[in-house]
């Protein structure tokens, strides 16, 4: 099959739509259950590139949570901590595998931006991580394979109709790549740079200990970076990207918008967050959309008077400004990727304020030498890969 018949483009009215090979070659995907719709198919085929790279370039099997063509997380595969499966949703006994752990973390940096996702894994998708996907809301999934189980489990989400799609891992695309902008077509050389280990050697701060775990966030960051919509910031800690800052015409604007994103991350490690009573019952997106108000400036819609009791057992004690300061100041050691030049040193300033230490980003601006020394003043480690990584 060279070609699919899809119900409608980006928008109902955008027909006819459809997604072929030019070369009447067979497409390298079948759907194995589900309509899958243009949007997904720009969601899938970009998160399995993400995810398929990660796992080559790290060795650890990968994954991404994918929304509008840009990732809300993408990690790999280490495993979760106690505090990990409680703030994920993790059944304490539960029996994980490694690429099920990649896809909970990947989900896990931004669980609000992640409802309704489209999932992409590196590894052929087992019954561990279908369990775990059929209690989140999620549009589909691409993954070179399915257990006879998975596809099972994963059959029984929207009523049967869940996108399920699996890519021939081996499918090499055609070098050109051509898309239409308003009657002109578009041709250019599809991005088939490598990043690995060797991009990281150019460190040009005072501070040039780079450890193992922090060029394994870099590379991380970075390829994440590749397939999110330009300009992009993007936090790592652990194998895992916890903030994304996509498509922000200003590059400090990328930078706050990411650092806010891993500040609320880290919140949700707060003890007074952990601590929060649920009723019983209460559904998944019910409980991120109520951390989420908790620890935010409005935390007082959540936690007024007969409103609190619809969410919560025992009315929560607000965590302050002054609190959420102080914890968001405990974070250490993250990893900061951006896909072009920091311009200024305030990008350094905020990512410092978020915890970070270590920073990949390509240089090349008239401003190195103060980008450079923001963060000699901060001993933190800045790696120059001389690599754009622009994704439109």
């Amino acid at each position: 099959m060279n070609e699919l018949e899809l119900k409608y483009g980006c928008n109902p009215n955008q027909k006819p739509s459809r997604i072929f090979m030019r070369d009447s070659s067979d497409l390298p995907i079948t759907v194995r259950n589900g309509k899958p719709g243009y949007i997904n198919f720009l969601d899938a085929l970009n998160s399995w590139q993400l995810a398929k790279e990660l796992k080559a370039a790290t060795g650890l099997p990968a994954a991404a949570s994918f929304k509008h063509v840009s990732p809300a997380g993408a990690a790999v595969g280490l495993p979760l901590s106690e505090v990990d499966r409680k703030i994920y949703f993790v059944e304490p006994d539960a029996e994980l595998t490694p690429i099920a752990c990649a896809y909970i973390r990947a989900r896990g940096a931004d669980r609000l931006c992640s409802y309704g996702d489209w999932a992409a894994l590196s590894d052929v998708c087992d019954a561990a991580t279908a369990r775990y996907l059929k209690y989140e809301v999620s549009d589909g999934i691409i993954a070179p394979g399915y257990t006879d189980e998975a596809l099972e489990i994963l059959k029984t989400k929207k009523k049967g109709n869940y996108n399920i799609v699996e890519i021939d891992p081996n499918y090499v695309p055609a070098p050109q790549e051509y898309k239409d902008v308003f009657g002109v077509t578009f041709q250019q050389g599809r991005n088939n740079f490598e990043i690995n280990d060797a991009l990281l050697n150019n460190i040009v701060t005072d501070n040039k200990d780079l450890p193992a775990d922090a060029r394994r966030d870099m590379i991380v960051a970075l390829i994440t970076l590749k397939y999110t919509q330009s300009n992009s910031v993007c936090y790592v800690k652990d194998g895992q990207a916890i903030g994304v800052g996509a498509g922000q015409q200003s590059r400090i604007h990328c930078t706050r918008l990411a650092g806010n994103k891993a500040d609320n991350w880290w919140l949700r490690h707060h003890p007074k967050v952990l601590g929060l009573q649920f009723v019983d019952g209460i559904r998944r997106p019910d409980r991120d959309n109520a951390i989420d108000i908790y620890t935010s400036d409005e935390y007082e819609d959540i936690l007024a008077d007969g409103t609190w009791q619809q969410t919560f057992t025992v009315k929560p004690e607000p965590l302050t400004a002054e609190e959420k300061k102080a914890w968001i100041a405990t974070q250490r050691g993250l990893t900061v990727g951006s896909d072009a030049f920091f311009p200024f040193g305030d990008n350094v300033e905020r990512a410092r304020k978020s915890g970070a230490l270590y920073i990949a980003e390509p240089g090349g601006s008239i401003r190195d030498d103060h980008v450079i020394a923001t963060a000699n003043k901060y001993g933190m480690v800045m790696a120059f890969t001389g690599m754009r990584l622009f994704h439109h």
